[in-house]
């Protein structure tokens, strides 16, 4: 099977694959390839650029004919059914709240027997709540605890699942609000959490700056925690609210990044406020589906008008489904 690779000299070859493993870019479905000069390290997505830095200098990019490897039994496999999880680094989140004991508990042990790469197995007790955007969680197997180290386009997140909000799945969405910076940019994250946003941009790119404001004080603990893992050096991160932060960098934004979906309407003057004439809202909402974006455009206008100004909106998308008729979107809004 034709697979993007890492083509490698043999003598480097374990120090790349240590590399490709450490980014979660090496593909454990296939098995490595090799003649009698190189190995072929096959690769699940196209690496970032970053990540190709972190590489030893003979590795290329190529393609190969790999061999599958044999199929492991899977938690499915095992249950007779697909439990519904995220894994959150070694931390494997069941999704239904509603779970029995027994049943959780069944779930659990497949996970473990199944993915050794799973230590700790919770499900929430709670929705996300309060101000900070926390859940409570019941352990239901494994090692207790909630704290993990979370990896992520060759990123590391430390994060405590019960102090501050985190969710992979929203993984895709930070790579596509990457491919709207340049460098140069100033980028405000205004809800940055513990900066799955802010620090892959500040590692991706080469932005002027990366302004990071959270409210919780545990997830800005951790936030500047992996500014440091990361050597995310251009980061700032600030605990605080985010409309009193607008003030201090009032019209130095290029990029103004709003994940609070549920309430980042109420922000919006203070984001038409950080942002310089020509610099782009990325707006994220709840929305019904007969009226995905309308809504939300109409409240960014009339946020932008206030101040006396105008918007361009340049990209509507809809992120992921939320609920039944409801919807996770983003608009790309730009204030002129």
């Amino acid at each position: 099977m034709k697979r993007q690779c890492i083509k490698i000299p043999k003598k480097k070859g374990e120090s790349a694959r240590r590399v490709l493993l450490d980014f979660e870019i090496l593909d454990n479905t296939m098995k490595i390839g090799s003649d009698d000069t190189f190995l072929y390290l096959p690769l699940s997505r196209e690496p970032l650029s970053h990540e190709l830095t972190g590489l030893p200098e003979e590795a290329e990019l190529a393609e190969f004919d790999f061999e599958a490897q044999a199929k492991k039994p899977t938690p499915g496999d095992l249950l007779g059914f697909n439990p519904d999880y995220e894994l959150i680094g070694d931390i494997a989140l069941l999704e239904d709240p509603d779970l029995d004991s027994q049943k959780a508990l069944r779930i659990a042990d497949s996970l473990l027997r199944a993915q050794p790469n799973i230590k700790t197995v919770v499900k929430p007790l709670t929705p996300v709540i309060g101000e900070f955007r926390v859940r409570e969680f019941e352990v239901i197997a494994g090692e207790h605890r909630t704290e993990t180290i979370h990896r992520e386009y060759g990123c590391r997140y430390k994060v405590d699942l019960s102090k501050a909000y985190f969710t992979p799945r929203l993984s895709t969405e930070r790579s596509r609000i990457l491919s709207w910076i340049k460098d140069g940019d100033t980028v405000v994250d205004m809800f940055a959490g513990v900066g799955p946003y802010s620090i892959l941009i500040a590692k991706s790119k080469k932005p002027a700056k990366v302004v990071a404001i959270d409210k919780n004080p545990d997830a800005v603990h951790y936030l500047k925690e992996n500014i440091s893992i990361n050597s995310a050096k251009n980061v700032e991160a600030i605990e605080g609210d985010a409309r009193e932060e607008a003030k201090r960098f009032a019209g130095t934004a290029d990029h103004v990044i709003m994940n609070l979906p549920h309430s980042a309407y109420e922000f919006l003057d203070s984001a038409v406020l950080l942002t310089k004439p020509g610099g782009i809202i990325h707006y994220y909402g709840i929305t019904p589906e007969d009226d995905l974006f309308e809504s939300s455009i109409k409240l960014i206008r009339e946020a932008a008008e206030k101040a006396g100004r105008k918007i361009e909106v340049l990209e509507k998308k809809v992120v992921r489904s939320y609920a039944p008729h409801q919807y996770n979107i983003c608009i790309e809004a730009k204030i002129l």
